[in-house]
């Protein structure tokens, strides 16, 4: 893992369509409409955010989890509309041990159905296993999360099995999570 290259500048990664950047103070607007419509994380242990400086806080928040190595959070934005924040995609959950990481991410509603999430996914996939030399890159799926199992099958994730009544996640209690995952060996077969 080369955790140099994810810490020491804000990786800013780019793919055709797809720049995945800082989300800085001047995003609030965006940020904020995305936390504060309950439908986005319906299926996400986040509890939605409907007060605008508890969203305002947070962008500090995601600097200091940066800072501290333990968390990156990445907006995501369209080449063609590059200063409006239409997502978040996250890594967490660092183990250096087996060089791995798990991926989340959400999209502003207006946003769906647009082959988004699929391209950032892509677009952070690329970066993770080329760049950081990560070996592991996993997601926890809701049972009910149809359209974000159907991002990651085409990324070509391989679902690995449930996790039953596993997870305490935040505003849905104990949860069920399917385990998708990709290996580094499986992204290089499958180019």
């Amino acid at each position: 893992m080369q955790i140099e290259s994810l810490f020491g500048t804000f990786p800013v990664v780019a793919s055709k369509n797809i720049l995945l950047k800082k989300v800085e103070e001047h995003h609030l607007p965006e940020l904020f409409s995305i936390y504060d419509n309950d439908a986005v994380f319906q299926h996400c242990g986040i509890i939605p955010k409907h007060n605008l400086q508890t969203v305002k806080k947070m962008i500090g928040h995601f600097e200091r989890d940066y800072t501290k190595k333990s968390r990156v959070k990445w907006g995501i934005f369209q080449k063609n509309m590059p200063h409006t924040l239409v997502g978040i995609i996250e890594i967490m959950d660092l183990n250096q041990k087996v060089n791995a990481v798990t991926i989340g991410y959400f999209l502003a509603e207006e946003h769906w159905g647009k082959g988004i999430a699929t391209e950032a996914v892509s677009t952070l996939v690329t970066f993770l296993f080329e760049e950081i030399d990560i070996n592991r890159i996993q997601a926890e799926v809701m049972p009910a999360n149809e359209v974000s199992k159907k991002v990651l099958l085409k990324n070509g994730f391989i679902k690995e099995g449930l996790l039953r009544q596993a997870v305490l996640w935040s505003g849905k209690g104990v949860v069920d999570l399917e385990i998708y995952s990709m290996l580094k060996a499986d992204y290089i077969h499958g180019e």
